[in-house]
């Protein structure tokens, strides 16, 4: 069985691109090394290997039920290959040495992440939704808040989750109806239903600390109105908050992440006469979305990563199957005597198995720059840390949403790879794409984050995100002018990048908002084919004059993308130049 994750890309894109060593010249880092660096990846695939890749498939034929007493039952192994990974410290790993930490940089934490998201992204996800609740309250919450839900998070006692949807509202959150009132002893009354609240129940550890929006009296109507609470599952004295499970949602896939319909406030486990669940002020009220959305970015880029791993797992798995699986003889050959050849020797096989290795290489790439990007961010100084943040806004809406589409693709291409073998559940692709169909969907559906991106981050602060961008792009496309074996890639990508600046502005040039932003789907896609393309650009640089497999398969992966791939934008930015309204003019009726 193929490991789920390349330790060598790993390392390639960590060091000899990133450079993430540098990083310990910095005081927050300082700490650390290469060698701790190496200790925590070495740990976490050996973790996921052994504790959480065996039982990916048994998650899924097994996935979790509510007991007779009212319980989430999940399977022993999956309870106790989570307790491994928290036992061995790993959900402290980016915190700070204060609250228990490792204070690891970003970028290693999510690269030690991104090996449990692959060998088993469902259990993977109990763990990292707790971090970034503990991140987003011990950002914004009290001293007290810290103590009481962050540090047990940190321990590995309690879990986290994000309550945003509601029946009635998925991504529209300006229209969720849940309610806070204020009570006399200072904390508030929650009451209301959340529905698709992701490992929102279950009894791998002592509490769950639910991040829930709500809207209290006085803040009008709309997301102005919303504020951010800390709902337990128990309150601070072991009494039963009145959280209540109403029942679990039956995915495609990730099926054994519990993904649950919530009540609060509905009197099942009321802890005082007063209505409501006990609920804790995040910060100031009417600004919980502002906060949420610490904890939204974060998780964005986690699902990125997820997405990237998934794909790169079902890569390896198609890969070592094309390596092992003989059928069919060379096109020129016509002796039916002579022995079937390995299917990685036809031309097709390796045009889908380096789609794949174009697509999640390339990826994972994009998800460590931005990892690394957050580092630069809360280390720098003024001007570094402005800068970061700028080309991480703009980045962040790709970062999520390319990898959630052409990984998913990559996915697909790893079940045509296997064949008929791949459609079934005895081989592990099938799984690996359903699992992966989630990622465009959640943390803002694919066609919010193009809204998200050519409606606010390349034109925000007068087109200072775009502008930034191409910058960073066009230094890297400089360099590359200079390496004759790259010239060709570096003019390819520099009239991609024009084209994506001029068609920006004639977008934006339609004087009406509504013909600006009605193909924001294809501007996402276009883009982040060209921020792709940049990043193999860099991983060629890195990779210079260096000989081997490992380098020439980086050269054929970028090769491919630059000829296969990049392309495709071509039509895109011609229908968004056109300010086509085919969309907006179709009738409902017609469909």
């Amino acid at each position: 069985m193929a490991e789920p994750l390349s330790r060598r890309d790993l390392e390639f894109l960590l060091y000899e691109w990133l450079d993430v060593e540098k990083l310990t010249e910095r005081p927050r880092f300082a700490e650390h090394s290469r060698e701790t660096f190496d200790a925590v990846l070495e740990l976490s695939a050996d973790i996921a290997t052994r504790r959480y890749a065996p039982y990916n498939a048994l998650g899924d034929t097994h996935e979790p039920y509510v007991g007779d007493d009212g319980t989430v039952v999940l399977p022993d192994e999956i309870t106790s290959g989570i307790n491994e990974f928290l036992k061995a410290g790993l959900v402290a790993g980016s915190f700070d040495e204060e609250l228990g930490g490792m204070a690891l940089p970003t970028v290693v934490n999510r690269a030690s992440a991104a090996w449990f998201q692959a060998a088993n992204a469902a259990m993977s996800s109990y763990t990292f939704l707790s971090v970034g609740n503990a991140n987003l309250i011990a950002e914004y919450g009290t001293p007290e808040q810290i103590d009481t839900w962050v540090r047990p998070i940190v321990e590995g006692r309690y879990f986290g989750t994000m309550c945003l949807s509601e029946p009635q509202a998925g991504s529209s959150l300006a229209d969720i109806t849940t309610k806070a009132i204020p009570a006399t002893d200072g904390t508030y009354r929650v009451t209301g239903t959340k529905m698709w609240i992701s490992a929102g129940d279950h009894e791998l550890g002592e509490n769950i600390v639910h991040l829930v929006l709500a809207k209290p009296p006085g803040g009008g109507p709309g997301v102005k109105g919303i504020s951010l609470f800390i709902v337990p599952k128990y309150l601070p004295d072991g009494t039963r908050n009145d959280v209540a499970l109403v029942g679990l949602n039956h995915k495609m896939g990730n099926r054994a992440t519990t993904n649950c319909l919530l009540n609060f406030g509905d009197g099942t486990h009321s802890p005082d006469p007063t209505p409501g669940a006990v609920a804790f002020l995040v910060g100031e009220e009417h600004k919980g979305l502002s906060y949420m959305f610490h904890m939204m970015n974060e998780a964005r880029i986690g699902v990125g990563f997820l997405a990237t791993s998934l794909g790169y797992a079902g890569y390896l798995a198609s890969l070592e199957y094309a390596k092992v699986r003989t059928q069919g003889r060379p096109v020129d050959q016509k002796d039916p005597t002579s022995k079937p050849i390995p299917i990685v020797e036809h031309a097709d096989v390796k045009r889908m198995l380096l789609a794949q290795k174009s697509y999640v290489e390339g990826s994972l790439a994009l998800g460590l720059y931005c990892s690394k990007l957050v580092d630069l961010q809360q280390t720098g100084d003024d001007a570094e840390q402005a800068r970061a943040g700028l080309l991480l806004d703009v980045l962040t809406p790709i970062a999520k949403s390319w990898p959630s589409q052409w990984c998913l693709e990559a996915n697909s291409l790893a079940i045509q790879v296997l064949g008929g073998y791949g459609y079934t559940r005895e081989f592990p692709v099938e799984q690996y794409y359903r699992d992966n169909r989630l990622n465009p969907i959640h943390e803002g559906a694919h066609g919010i984050h193009g809204l998200d991106l050519l409606g606010r981050k390349v034109v925000m602060r007068d087109g200072a995100g775009l502008t930034l961008l191409a910058e960073t792009i066009g230094d890297t496309i400089a360099r590359a002018e200079a390496d004759p074996a790259l010239a060709e890639y570096a003019a390819t990508l520099r009239t991609r990048l024009d084209t994506l600046v001029a068609t920006t502005v004639a977008v934006w040039s339609a004087g009406d908002v509504a013909v600006s932003l009605a193909n924001a789907t294809a501007y996402l896609e276009a883009t982040g084919h060209i921020v792709i393309a940049w990043m193999w650009l860099e991983q060629l640089l890195a990779v210079g004059t260096s000989t081997g497999d490992f380098y020439d398969g980086k050269r054929a992966a970028a090769q491919y993308f630059y000829r296969y791939e990049l392309p495709k934008t071509g039509p895109q930015f011609e229908l968004l130049a056109a300010l086509d309204r085919t969309t907006l003019d179709t009738d409902p009726a017609w469909l």
